[in-house]
């Protein structure tokens, strides 16, 4: 076959699992040509949507903090939430690299990341999410493709890969892209990287595959097609946990922007279209959803001016939403019960069973018994909010160096995968299993580990 160009590494997508994966490869030999395809004209994906936060043990910023930490903690957080799937492996192999990744992206990557200390979010004992300080996954995208450019590693934009060429024997040996003009090139690569994201925005995929919130709104990147796993199926690749998702029940409406769970985490709650509770808002913004999902909406977060400032002082998304007006005050239950076209009698009784939990200490009826801040006061705050999908956890199957498998245990060579394309760690059906930060421990952890076996796989 005739190759237009010849690459040692080529990464298909430029999010952050595909620009980690480039710099692992470019830093581990700096002789090496990487490359990486992107099939839009600009950084997207679901990183880029995210609040950037990754989880790590026992991180220099963490012991800096005081907190104590291990990989087997995290294991142990992660599995309780998760219970078992198909590639525990994976979660292990995250957990105990979890650390060097976070300092490899800060002293390596140069990206901007500060340790979480204001709250800890679903699944996890103790502060282990590292985000950049303004909590923004697309400042953790700028500063990694400013990293990939000091690197001389090239992003070729509108470039979308249609096939991977595969030799006789049955390696990976590069790939086949498609301008949007029409342009066509065939490139050859010694190690071809995955970072294709899932299939979220692929109805039919999500019909075959996550038929539960298949018609649920979708809130991330419309770019993720799922063609990692056509591509892996067609060259006889296992998956995994294809049941998995991750969803998030408070996406705000009409503005479109996330509702951060920080609010439910502080003593926020969720209502239905009638005043009324309908489970326990801590079990996670992402199995919470599947709750939503099985009411009638649309649906309401309910909180104080306390929680709301105190929340808006740390996280700049949520103070833009303030002040666009997805954020209401009201100062009495009645102004509340107006606004909101309620029963006054059935959203106050609502509030002051919340109240009273929060303030005896005791569970209410649906187990509930963490109430951060304390018992809600007016003035009273409120969002209307409702479920959607972001993000799927299934994909293709990999091992501890993020190689391609196949259902026989072998690997595809010259073949990697990461981030949405590969299986996540977050259980095999449903989002329940979603513990946070588990998409960007996948993403980045995988990528990372990509772009090294990449270098060392050709070197074999």
């Amino acid at each position: 076959m005739h190759f237009d160009a010849e690459f040692d590494v080529l990464v298909v997508g430029a999010g952050g699992c595909g620009l980690t994966a480039a710099i692992a490869a470019k830093s581990s030999d700096q002789k090496i040509q990487v490359a990486i395809l992107e099939k839009t004209n600009r950084l997207m994906g679901n990183t880029m949507l995210s609040s950037g936060s990754i989880p790590a043990a026992n991180t220099r910023f963490q012991r800096a903090a005081g907190i104590q930490d291990s990989p087997e903690a995290m294991i142990d957080d992660l599995n309780h939430i998760t219970g078992e799937h198909d590639v525990t492996d994976i979660t292990h192999k995250l957990a105990f690299i979890s650390a060097e990744l976070i300092e490899w992206l800060v002293d390596v990557a140069n990206v901007d990341m500060t340790l979480v200390e204001t709250y800890k979010h679903i699944g996890h004992s103790v502060h282990r999410l590292h985000s950049p300080p303004s909590r923004r996954g697309a400042d953790l995208m700028h500063d990694l493709s400013r990293t990939a450019d000091s690197m001389e590693i090239p992003i070729a934009y509108g470039n979308a890969v249609t096939e991977l060429v595969v030799s006789a024997e049955g390696a990976v040996t590069g790939l086949v892209t498609k301008t949007i003009d029409g342009r066509v090139t065939t490139l050859s690569a010694k190690s071809v990287i995955l970072a294709t994201n899932g299939f979220g925005a692929n109805r039919e995929l999500l019909s075959q595959f996550c038929p539960s919130i298949s018609h649920a709104n979708y809130g991330g990147s419309p770019s993720s097609q799922g063609e990692a796993i056509t591509w892996g199926v067609g060259l006889g690749a296992a998956l995994a946990n294809m049941g998995a998702y991750q969803a998030h029940a408070s996406l705000a409406e009409p503005h479109g922007s996330l509702v951060t769970w920080t609010i439910i985490e502080k003593g926020g709650i969720i209502v239905d279209s009638r005043g009324c509770r309908f489970g326990n808002e801590t079990i996670g913004y992402s199995a919470f959803a599947e709750l939503e999902l099985e009411q009638q909406g649309p649906f309401y977060m309910i909180a104080d001016s306390k929680v709301r400032d105190v929340t808006a002082n740390g996280q700049p998304e949520y103070a833009e939403l303030c002040n666009t007006g997805g954020v209401v005050q009201c100062h009495t239950l009645g102004e509340l019960a107006s606004h909101l076209e309620m029963n006054e009698n059935i959203i106050s009784q609502t509030i002051n069973e919340a109240v009273f939990s929060a303030s005896s200490g005791q569970p209410d009826k649906f187990g509930r018994s963490n109430w951060g801040l304390g018992p809600l006061s007016a003035p009273f705050c409120f969002t209307r909010i409702t479920p959607a999908l972001f993000h799927t956890q299934g994909g293709l199957h990999v091992d501890d160096q993020a190689r391609v498998l196949r259902p026989d245990g072998s690997h595809i060579k010259g073949l990697f995968a990461g981030g949405g394309a590969a299986a996540g760690i977050s259980g095999l059906k449903g989002g329940a299993g979603y513990v946070s930060g588990n998409g960007l421990l996948t993403a980045l952890g995988l990528g990372y580990l990509a772009g090294k076996s990449s270098v060392t796989d050709f070197y074999e």
